[in-house]
């Protein structure tokens, strides 16, 4: 290893000297900005930032600057008078300094694949910019929205922003349930303590930044486990039936893939709207969708839905796996389909994306309504589900969980299709 020493700058009395571990051999071109800091070139193709750094505020500068110059942080550790790495202790303390750590465990990932590619490690705790909000994950949930981004799949999503090559965010997850930290200085709607669930970038981490208008508070009447279930998988859910669907009271609607994560919440959120629902699962899975209230149970596979001869107001595809032709003929003559995902599709169907193209512009000619749904978290949906849930009308089923190092665990059971609910990982 080689070291590199910039000018150093007065040290403060209250500086505390920090490790900033870093992704490449940074050169003589970034000394310019990193005064008072000693760069150590490490034989793994990292390099070490050492030196004072005056207080937090100083410290998260200093990692702002560097990530808005593209470059990873790999860790940070303070380290104490005596030269030893500072260590977490269990109350979040860096031990003999009586100030927050400013590392945190989190499942990350550097190139694109299956959950092999997935590690736990330590990272530098983001930093809260005045929109934001700094929340404290307390639990997080797996769906299909975070094995697509795991695997880059379909490649177009890399096209539209996530990364080219790489995930242009390291640290997978989404939703989550946890306690607000700290607060912008712009943001109003939440304060330090305050219990919410909603999305954000990076769940499978011990700290998380969010945006106020994707979080909501969590919902007395549920644990951190459950409200985090909800956010995505439930949003879909009534976004397809509440806007996409308009369901009204006695309309029969279909539910294609009720054991799935959207799903369930659809079986239960149809139901509250007074709709008589058919849902479509396998055999194993049909008692479960049976106990969320669903009129009647179809195993698809013992019976062809699309050959039952039955028709419904509203049908719901999870799945992806029939043409649109068989499932127009099962609608009403001014019933509408609303596609969710759709992974399970094949040749005939020609994959989510081609589907949903092909359910628009035939829309343009027919009187049944075809819709695809695109949906994310907000406040408002988030909010109208917690009144389902106060309610009873509505409840979150999680099938296991997990604690966070076992992230690719819960994964592969998702890609395998065999959970009844959802996976929820625990911190």
């Amino acid at each position: 290893m080689t070291n590199t020493t910039v000018s150093p700058t007065q040290r403060h009395d209250e500086s505390t000297l920090h490790e900033v571990r870093v992704h490449g051999h940074l050169d003589d071109r970034w000394t310019q900005w990193a005064e008072g800091l000693t760069f150590t070139h490490e034989s793994d193709g990292t390099t070490t930032l050492t030196g004072p750094i005056a207080d937090q505020a100083a410290l998260h500068g200093l990692l702002n600057r560097i990530r808005d110059l593209n470059v990873p942080v790999v860790s940070v550790r303070r380290v104490d008078a005596g030269g030893e790495n500072g260590q977490d202790s269990e109350d979040g303390e860096v031990s003999g300094t009586g100030t927050a750590s400013t590392t945190m465990r989190a499942i990350v990932q550097d190139h694109y694949g299956d959950s092999n590619t997935l590690h736990l490690t330590e990272i530098a705790k983001p930093a809260v910019g005045d929109d934001d909000v700094l929340v404290r994950i307390r639990a997080a949930s797996v769906h299909s929205g975070d094995w697509h981004i795991m695997t880059g799949r379909p490649y177009l999503m890399r096209v539209m922003g996530f990364g080219f090559r790489a995930p242009k965010a390291r640290v997978r997850g989404m939703d989550m349930a946890g306690t607000i930290e700290a607060a912008g200085k712009n943001v109003t709607r939440f304060r330090a303590g305050d219990d919410v669930f909603g999305t954000c970038d990076g769940a499978f981490a011990e700290y998380a930044t969010a945006r106020p208008h994707s979080l909501a508070p969590k919902p007395a009447n549920l644990t951190f486990e459950q409200a985090a279930a909800v956010p995505t998988s439930a949003v879909i859910a009534y976004h397809a039936l509440r806007h996409k669907g308009a369901v009204q009271s006695g309309q029969s609607v279909l539910i294609i893939g009720a054991s799935g994560g959207v799903g369930m919440f659809a079986v239960q959120i149809a139901k509250a709207r007074g709709a008589v629902v058919t849902g479509v699962c396998s055999t194993g899975k049909m008692d479960a969708v049976r106990s969320l209230g669903a009129d009647h149970v179809v195993d698809y596979t013992r019976e062809d839905v699309t050959r039952s001869g039955r028709q419904y107001d509203l049908i719901l595809d999870m799945v992806g796996r029939s043409p649109l032709s068989q499932l127009r003929r099962m609608l009403t003559q001014r019933g509408t389909l609303v596609l969710v995902g759709g992974e399970g599709g094949n040749s005939l169907t020609g994959g989510p994306l081609l589907r949903s193209l092909r359910a628009l512009v035939l829309s343009l000619f027919v009187s049944q309504r075809l819709r695809p749904i695109v949906a994310l978290a907000n406040a408002a949906e988030l909010q109208a589900l917690t009144d389902l849930m106060d309610a009873g009308k509505v409840t979150p089923v999680i099938d296991r969980t997990y604690p966070l190092a076992e992230v690719p665990d819960a994964m592969r059971r998702l890609a395998a299709g065999t959970a009844r609910g959802k996976l929820v990982i625990t911190m």
